[in-house]
């Protein structure tokens, strides 16, 4: 079972970035934190990587919902996705599946949440 949803798409890196990140907000989520992996594993390892971002997520409705069903659910927000460079040089973005996550909660309350949360993304997916 996959627990992401992935997209190739062509571009330059910080371009496809920029775009995620209007297809999110488009299908309201906030990007709470953005994460330059490959900045830090130089910083932090010396380390060379490729460019890799981790955007969090979030849309403040559906995580209401969700905290409302289950207070613990926080533990899995914001939902992440990610932008990094392609070993054939394509740009891939790549995000968690809600509905898998929340699927570990076994809290049926949050099962709908999930679901629009992945339609949501199949839909920033859509754009990019």
């Amino acid at each position: 079972m996959s627990y992401t949803l992935n997209k190739q798409v062509a571009g330059e890196f910080d371009d496809v970035v920029t775009e995620t990140i209007d297809a999110l907000e488009d299908e309201g989520f906030g990007v709470l934190c953005d994460i330059d992996v490959q900045a830090t594993l130089e910083k932090k390892l010396g380390e060379d990587f490729r460019q890799y971002r981790i955007l969090g997520a979030c849309n403040p409705g559906l995580a209401h919902e969700g905290l409302e069903a289950d207070v613990e659910l926080g533990t899995l927000l914001p939902c992440n996705v990610v932008v990094y460079e392609g070993d054939d040089g394509d740009v891939v973005v790549s995000a968690v599946d809600p509905q898998t996550l929340l699927g570990i909660t076994e809290t049926p309350a949050v099962e709908p949440i999930g679901e629009d949360a992945r339609d949501r993304f199949e839909a920033v997916f859509g754009r990019l």
